[in-house]
């Protein structure tokens, strides 16, 4: 199909609108080479694609014949995480499969493919070496782990991964609860540690009401994961909260640890 054709197919929609529907729906396949989300890739670099022609390429295929291509499914996809007036690029970083299976053409493999190449980016961002900051300060660790449970509505559990030498390896959120609890399991949080290959740890968790002091689960959760991480010998550097703005680190004001040492 050559680009005439296409335009002047377009042009016969009704209106402008229906014409970029048109547009969405044109299979890539029928697309000129040129202008091909793979094709343009080999020849300009990825960064010069649209964030939707990438996912496009992670995608495969669109919603079937008749419906949106892979480029308008890309940017479908874009406009569902973007709604409540949230960046898409950041609802995308923490979205989960079930969210994504949401979106009409999105079944597992899909949703899949994505949050494998959002991870990937993430563990590449995060091997940049010699910027690996080290954590040797509760309120460096708080910075590292704001991003993810500051301001959040709900409670989130994360791990802060670390190497042997207190660098910085990466940050996983582990559960998301409701706005006044969430669970985590020993076994999910160590699992997240053991699997990633870090060798020190701190845990996270934010209270969204902004009250950081610790409740009497979280006081058992930390006794608990001490136990544990002496164990396998993973030690337990702190266990943080957040809110409103502020961390309080629970080593500095708990006796757990003097109750639970760790070799750090």
């Amino acid at each position: 199909m050559s680009m005439q054709h296409i335009q002047k197919s377009s042009q016969s929609l009704d209106s402008g609108r229906v014409g970029v529907q048109f547009m969405y729906n044109l299979r890539v396949a029928d697309l000129p080479s040129s202008e091909r989300p793979r094709e343009r890739l080999l020849s300009a670099g990825a960064n010069r694609l649209a964030t939707a022609e990438l996912i496009a390429i992670l995608l495969g295929t669109g919603q079937g014949p008749g419906k949106l291509s892979a480029v308008g499914l890309g940017q479908h996809i874009l406009k569902t995480l973007g709604e409540h007036e949230q960046d898409p690029l950041t609802a995308l970083k923490d979205v989960n499969p079930h969210e994504l299976m949401q979106v009409p053409g999105v079944g597992a493999a899909k949703a899949c493919t994505i949050l494998a190449a959002v991870e990937l980016g993430k563990r590449v961002f995060m091997a940049r070496g010699g910027d690996r900051p080290i954590v040797d300060d509760p309120a460096i660790a708080a910075g590292l782990l704001s991003n993810d449970l500051m301001w959040q509505p709900q409670e989130k559990f994360a791990v802060l991964l670390l190497d042997i030498k207190h660098r910085h390896l990466g940050t996983q959120v582990i559960t998301i609860g409701t706005a006044t609890e969430t669970l985590a399991h020993p076994r999910d949080i160590f699992r997240a540690v053991i699997r990633q290959g870090a060798t020190r740890v701190i845990i996270a968790h934010n209270h969204p009401s902004g009250n950081l002091e610790p409740s009497p689960a979280d006081l058992a959760l930390t006794r608990q994961l001490l136990q544990g991480a002496a164990l396998l010998d993973i030690p337990l550097l702190d266990h943080l909260i957040l809110g409103n703005g502020d961390h309080v680190s629970l080593r500095q004001t708990t006796l757990l640890w003097n109750e639970h040492p760790q070799g750090d």
